[in-house]
């Protein structure tokens, strides 16, 4: 029996896709008006919804935000392509050369028996085959600052340069919060923020030691808050009472109600 490509049918699919988008930069006139720059918001935008999807676990409306963000990946290439920049096939080639490149345990002689090794190796091989001047390159400025921080600590440590254990962590974590308390007691404002940012600094420092990304856990706290708020704000009406009426005591006893019930 004549056994079929197992890639044929996400091949006719993305060509398919290719397909669309030439007949909409040629037929739709929205389509045809965008630019690098006006996609640029909406692509920052699709890439909040798919972190939403993942978030809540919602895998169908996550398979519906994936293709969002390829039809962006699409568009920016057939925008290329036409200023006689790049092309897809341009984009997919050099992916997959950085990926083989990225790889040698897969693809060369070198040798990784764990995800850490893999990503040592990583962070080497972009500074000496691809011309990356530091170990930070790459991290884009405009990253919110909580995975910025991780970011940074996590490529540091791909060199080596990291705590041994993260007992050590804890220890600089106490230390920068007790540094923090003392410009606080002093009324040093000046100095409060700077010490206010060493201490969370080393907190995303200790998460990442605990194997906790800080945006997912600071996001599911949120969730968390809101959720529990909601229901106070529900408790609340039910009883016809009003919030700004109401002192924080009274508030309080709402809070711990909320806090009892589970959160979806």
């Amino acid at each position: 029996m004549e056994q079929t490509d197992k890639y044929a049918e996400a091949l006719a699919a993305f060509r398919h896709l290719l397909e669309i988008m030439d007949e909409l930069r040629e037929k739709c006139p929205w389509d045809r008006a965008q630019t690098f720059e006006t996609l640029r918001n909406l692509t920052v935008e699709e890439t909040f919804e798919l972190a939403d999807a993942i978030m809540d676990k919602d895998y169908p409306d996550m398979c519906k935000e994936l293709g969002d963000l390829q039809l962006h990946i699409v568009f920016y290439a057939k925008v290329a392509s036409e200023m006689g920049l790049f092309n897809v096939t341009d984009v997919l080639n050099k992916l997959c050369d950085k990926l083989i490149r990225r790889h040698p345990h897969i693809y060369g002689e070198m040798k990784a028996d764990s995800a850490n090794e893999v990503h040592e190796n990583w962070e080497k091989i972009k500074l000496q085959t691809e011309g990356n001047r530091s170990v930070l390159g790459g991290i884009p400025s405009g990253m919110p600052a909580l995975t910025k921080a991780y970011r940074i600590q996590d490529k540091v440590s791909g060199v080596g340069f990291d705590w041994d254990n993260k007992e050590d962590v804890w220890a600089k974590v106490q230390e920068e919060v007790g540094e923090l308390k003392a410009e606080v007691d002093a009324g040093n404002h000046d100095r409060v923020e700077e010490e206010f940012g060493d201490v969370l600094f080393s907190l995303i420092n200790y998460a990442r030691f605990l194997d906790v990304h800080p945006e997912d856990a600071l996001e599911k706290t949120n969730r968390k808050f809101m959720h529990r708020f909601q229901l106070l704000e529900q408790m609340v009406k039910a009883d016809g009472r009003s919030l700004p009426d109401m002192s924080l005591a009274e508030m309080d006893e709402y809070w711990e109600r909320a806090k009892r019930e589970p959160v979806s």
